[in-house]
């Protein structure tokens, strides 16, 4: 079951890293020599960089995700441990 939780939260940091990577390559790709965008009409410049915006949260957002699985990952045991140690402190004391 551990594992499990260390393997979505890799999989989740990876697919924001690469989300994020591929709409910044697109923005750059996108730039001419005086470092202006470049975009064939006024609508798709305003339906582009809103997606791209959305895309980015929705980015930071999975590598958060991603993180707090991780680490959570390397905590668990520890906190098993610990509610163990509690569990045969309370047993005791009854």
């Amino acid at each position: 079951m551990e594992i499990i939780i260390f393997i979505i939260g890799v999989m989740l940091l990876v697919g924001g890293i690469a989300l994020n990577i591929s709409i910044n390559r697109r923005r750059f790709y996108r730039r001419g020599s005086g470092g202006l965008q470049h975009f064939e009409s006024y609508g798709k410049a305003v339906g582009t960089t809103f997606l791209e915006r959305i895309g980015k949260i929705i980015a930071f957002l999975l590598i958060v995700i991603g993180l707090f699985f991780t680490i959570s990952y390397f905590l668990l045991p520890d906190l098993k441990r610990e509610i163990q140690h509690q569990q045969t402190l309370e047993q005791k004391g009854k």
